[in-house]
């Protein structure tokens, strides 16, 4: 039996239902931010499958660990912090292939002819390219803030971050990934 208008629910009610055995008060939490995580893993973390294992590790942990949200009302910005770890722990944990800035402009040639402006699919190869060069501090408040479309202050709850060092953070990102795509577009 389900939770009647379990979408009107607030996240605390949902909390405090999954915590006295509701499953499916947890499965509505679930619906609720799994979207959300989803977008932000894989942009952080660059590959849909593996998105998708952080996120699901994500759900898993807060289940388990739903007892020490010490606020349910404000369960979307601790889950947003245990999928935000997930992400970084995963990136932390993956041996990547890089390839020195010095060497992208003849990396990029290689993909197509250099004389054709880039078309869609090139260019966000080219953004995903710049994104995935950033910190992961600056990657994550820069796409919160403009792919997620969150204010500052919402992300400051999610990341537990002040507001003036996520300003600096996304300020830093712009500039870097402004160095970065110039190089794409040479």
């Amino acid at each position: 039996m389900g939770i009647p208008d379990a979408s009107r629910r607030s996240d605390g009610e949902l909390v405090r239902r999954a915590l006295g055995g509701s499953e499916s008060a947890f499965a509505e939490l679930v619906r609720r931010y799994q979207d959300l995580l989803y977008r932000h893993a894989e942009r952080m973390i660059g590959r849909p499958d593996d998105a998708e294992d952080a996120v699901q590790a994500a759900f898993i942990k807060a289940h388990r660990r739903l007892k020490s949200c010490r606020d349910p009302d404000r369960f979307g910005a601790w889950l947003f912090r245990i999928g935000s770890n997930a992400c970084k722990d995963y990136l932390k944990s993956r041996r990547r292939l890089t390839v020195s800035l010095d060497d992208a402009p003849a990396v990029l040639a290689q993909r197509g002819n250099p004389d054709h402006s880039l078309d869609r699919r090139n260019m966000r190869e080219a953004i995903d390219g710049a994104l995935e060069r950033l910190p992961v501090e600056q990657r994550e408040a820069f796409l919160l803030k403009h792919v997620e479309g969150l204010s500052y202050v919402e992300i400051s709850e999610m990341l537990d971050v002040s507001v003036p060092a996520l300003k600096m953070r996304v300020h830093r990102a712009r500039d870097e990934l402004k160095v970065l795509l110039r190089m794409y577009d040479r």
